[in-house]
């Protein structure tokens, strides 16, 4: 493919006092491939948009139209019952409470842990880095099971309890790497060495220099972190007996494979009511589920791709 090229100039409007650059002029078949790129973005948006909209639109529906499919993008008597139901339900309270300690609590453990893990092993100086890492890659195709996962967890008496969910599950392997590679490639060694010259110690240039100079991948590896957190349900089964203690996945879990609505009846009329409302509150625990990431992920989207690639790439 030929490209044209205009000569980069620049040159100083003495009128106004603005530059002026020119631009690379585009081929034909730059824009047919740009047409194409955008073309196929239109349709990724649409084909992952009408679901979503799907969900929306049918939590804000009426029982009575969702159970009769009489929804699909827009609502169909439009209703709140849904959401009133779920919000005023404490089992569902509190298991959005309890999801929320395991994202946050979690995510913090696990960061700390994957930062203090993956320092040292981005240090060339450190003894016996090479050896570590082999150990950890080697975890990432070998596991001991769900057994001797089990048996560790009930030797360690986390059986039952918040430390459960957070704890086996605190290292991944694949955002140690990421984050190894970041420090490898993104702190020079120049700049540790200025750092011991002026008398700081390892855990110091750490906090003082290293963390601030990596919140792109510290974004990147939490909100990896967050959305495993969140979403984790088949912990919980394992290790947790008290419905206290269970995340809101488990309730989503018991609404949309054993459809059980909140409350019981011998009324035939009430046990259909029920049932409706069950398959509407279906979608609404979807949407209340999945609103904590959404909004979220915008205020931490920059840093995401730049950690990413420069944790992932590089190096």
């Amino acid at each position: 493919m030929s490209v044209t090229l205009q000569p980069f100039r620049s040159r100083l409007n003495k009128a106004g006092g603005q530059v002026e650059k020119s631009t690379i002029a585009e081929t034909r078949g730059d824009r047919i491939f740009l047409f194409g790129v955008k073309t196929m973005l239109w349709i990724a948006l649409i084909l992952v948009l009408i679901p979503l909209i799907y969900v929306v639109a049918n939590s804000f529906s009426s029982a009575s139209a969702v159970s009769a499919g009489r929804v699909f993008l827009w609502p169909v008597e439009p209703s709140l019952r849904a959401y009133q139901q779920a919000l005023s339900d404490p089992q569902i309270l509190q298991g959005y409470y309890n999801s929320l300690i395991y994202a946050i609590g979690g995510t913090f453990i696990s960061v700390t842990l994957t930062i203090a893990i993956a320092y040292p092993l981005s240090r060339r100086t450190f003894f016996g880095r090479n050896v570590i890492m082999s150990l950890l890659l080697f975890t990432m195709l070998f596991s001991g099971g769900l057994i001797p996962t089990y048996l560790v967890v009930q030797d360690m008496g986390l059986l039952n309890t918040r430390w459960a969910m957070v704890i086996p599950s605190a290292i991944g392997v694949w955002q140690v790497i990421i984050a190894r590679t970041f420090f490898r490639s993104t702190i020079p060694d120049e700049l540790y060495e200025a750092a011991v010259l002026d008398g700081a110690s390892d855990l110091r240039f750490l906090w003082s220099v290293v963390l601030p100079l990596s919140k792109p991948v510290i974004a990147v590896i939490a909100l990896m972190y967050a959305i495993f957190q969140w979403n984790t349900y088949f912990d919980a089964l394992i290790y947790l007996k008290d419905p206290g203690l269970y995340p809101l996945q488990i309730v989503l879990r018991n609404v949309l494979i054993l459809n059980s609505a909140t409350g019981s009846s011998n009324d035939l009329a009430q046990q259909l009511e029920q049932q409706q409302l069950a398959n509407v509150l279906k979608y609404a625990l979807i949407v209340i589920s999945s609103l904590p990431v959404l909004l979220i992920y915008p205020f931490i989207a920059r840093h995401f791709t730049k950690g990413v690639m420069v944790g992932a790439v590089k190096g």
